[in-house]
Order: structure tokens, then C-alpha cells, then sequence
């Protein structure tokens, strides 16, 4: 499959700066009822935000300091990171901010301004690897999923401290996941699910183990969530969703296959999710937009190497220049 182009879109275009300023704005809502509604997000959609404003071209849009002062509010004694301030400590918030950090070449903030600096982030989120299965927990209260997982060799790995758990044990773990379709599931026995299949691929793709994945069993699995209309689904029989363009394209770019679906097809689903007067993506055509949204449906263009979009890399959808060059 060759990049697709912009031009190749006479009817759809990519609504560059609408997307900036919806982004820019969002933290200028906050007389408004949603805002206060969803602040148990609010430290995952500032990694949305930024992130999808560095595939734009515009990484300095949002202003450096006052995020890494906010990033920095959220963090609790026990090393992790809430979603905002006072929210508990748990593993998706911390990878956010690590990630956020890491875009913002601020890790260094943590040893001046941090609590016990990134070895202390890192006891935390090594804490939560449970010793019998491998997998690891969200938080204290011991809930298991495979997003945790992947988290955990995220942040660590960004952070050079992948040798502080034991990853065979997790990769091991990842193994029993895996279904008789290929996909993987949330835990051993549970039905294949896009979203899951992407966290099962990107933490082998840490460990260096993309060799245990069947890839053309798996990439047959993935390809066939793309419907009529050029979206993805996340399971059989659902519907189409443009935050599926993430996690089925980069599963797919993991393994080299994303050449075996439609990426024109799903460039054009993904354009007509946006909101060409006011900005944002939503899941389908027509809907509400939102920051989750936006910052996928971009990352999933970044993939299809669309006109105008900087390069992600599907294993930590970050920009790429930024992984390249801390991970050598």
C-alpha cells in the first residue's frame, strides 16, 4: 500500500488548524459542566491533546511550562500519577505522564521537581506487576487487564527502566491470551478484541518478542475489521469506529500488514469523522467530536502516511522523531 495523499481527496480535506484550535480550547472550558464531568481524564487527555498537536506540526501549541507544572500536581507519594490533582495513583494516568514528559523533554522535571525523581515512578508501576501471573494491575485494588501491561513496559521502557520487572514472566502471560483467531483478549480466555490485540503487540514489540506472534493468522483477524465504508471495528458484527483506526492500523503496521487492508478507504472514513467548522473527530461521521477521538483518528492518518501529518510510531503512538531519538 502506498502513502496516501491528501490530494487524492478532492471532496476531503484535513482541517489542520480547525484541529489546533479545538485542542488549544479545551482547557478554556471550564465554567462548562462536561469539563468537571470528565476530569477523571483529564491527565490522559492532555497526552491526546499534545500528542495529536505534535502530528500536526505544532508541538508548541499548548504552553510547555504550565503542563509540566500540571503533570507534575498529579503526582501522589507513592510515585504514580492520578488523573488530576488528589485523583489516586494509577498505572494508565502514569503512563500518560511519562509520555507527556518524554514529548515535552522534561523527564529531567522529576529528579528536580518530582517526588523521589523516576526511579520512584518506576517502584511504581513495577509494584503493580503481579509476581504469580506476570500481568500487571491498574492500581492497588489488583483489577488485571493487558492495557496495564502494556503500560507498564511503555513508561518503563521510556524511562530505561524495563529491567525492573520481570518480562519473560509478562510476555509469557501475553502468550496465554492469545485466542484460536489470532486476536488476544483482556486475559486468558477472553474474546479477541482490537483494542487488547494492540496492547498484547506493542508490549511483545518492547520485548523484542514479535517472533511468537502468528502474524498471518493474526493480521487475516485484523484485516477483516475493515467494513463497507473503509472504518474499522473492534470485534466481528460491531460497529465501525475511527479510534479503530489506531488500534487495528498500528497492530497491523507492527506485524507488516497494513498493507492488507484499504488505507484510501480508511483515510476517507477518517476524514468525514471530522468537524470541518469547529474542528475535532468524532467515532462516525456526524457525531460529537472529542480530544480521544481526534488524537486517534490522527494517529491512525500518521500510519496511512496521509499529507500533512507527522510520522507516529504504532508502538507507542508518539511521534516518531521523539522514540527515535530517546530509544536510539
Amino acid at each position: 500500500m502506498s502513502p496516501v495523499s491528501g490530494a487524492g481527496h478532492s471532496d476531503q480535506y484535513l482541517c489542520v488548524q480547525k484541529h489546533v484550535e479545538y485542542i488549544k480550547n479545551l482547557d478554556s472550558r471550564r465554567d462548562e459542566l462536561e469539563y468537571w464531568l470528565t476530569e477523571h481524564l483529564r491527565l490522559n487527555g492532555v497526552y491526546w491533546g499534545l500528542t495529536a498537536l505534535h502530528l500536526l506540526g505544532c508541538p508548541q501549541a499548548l504552553p510547555r511550562e504550565d503542563t509540566i507544572n500540571f503533570v507534575l500536581s498529579c503526582q501522589r507519594e507513592n510515585g504514580g500519577f492520578g488523573a488530576a490533582p488528589g485523583h489516586d495513583a494509577h498505572m494508565l494516568y502514569t503512563v500518560s505522564a511519562v509520555q507527556i514528559l518524554v514529548m515535552l523533554d522534561a523527564v529531567d522535571e522529576l529528579e528536580k521537581r518530582g517526588l523521589g525523581g523516576k526511579q520512584k515512578v518506576g517502584s511504581f508501576i513495577a509494584g503493580l506487576q503481579d509476581e504469580k501471573t506476570g500481568s500487571f494491575m491498574g492500581d492497588e485494588w489488583g483489577e488485571l487487564d493487558t492495557r496495564f501491561l502494556y503500560g507498564a513496559f511503555n513508561a518503563l521502557s521510556l524511562l530505561g527502566l524495563l529491567d525492573t520487572v520481570d518480562v519473560p514472566k509478562a510476555v509469557a502471560y501475553i502468550q496465554e491470551c492469545e485466542n484460536l483467531d489470532g486476536g488476544y483478549g483482556i486475559h486468558p480466555g477472553a474474546e479477541s478484541h482490537s483494542g487488547q490485540v494492540f496492547t498484547c503487540v506493542g508490549a511483545l514489540a518492547i520485548a523484542g518478542r514479535l517472533d511468537l506472534i502468528n502474524k498471518d493468522r493474526l493480521g487475516g483477524w485484523l484485516s477483516e475489521r475493515q467494513v463497507d465504508n473503509g472504518g474499522f471495528n473492534g470485534r466481528p458484527e460491531k460497529l465501525e469506529d475511527a479510534c479503530y483506526s489506531w488500534w487495528v492500523g498500528a497492530s497491523l503496521a507492527m506485524i507488516d500488514k497494513l498493507h492488507w487492508i484499504n488505507g484510501d478507504k480508511l483515510a476517507s472514513f477518517i476524514l468525514r469523522c471530522q468537524d470541518p467548522e469547529n474542528g475535532g473527530f468524532g467515532d462516525r461521521p456526524g457525531n460529537m467530536v472529542d480530544v480521544f477521538h481526534t488524537h486517534f483518528a490522527l494517529a491512525g492518518l500518521s500510519l496511512l502516511g496521509y499529507d500533512g501529518v507527522e510520522e507516529v510510531d504504532p508502538i507507542y503512538c508518539m511521534p516518531k522523531a521523539i522514540t527515535k531519538r530517546l530509544l536510539k
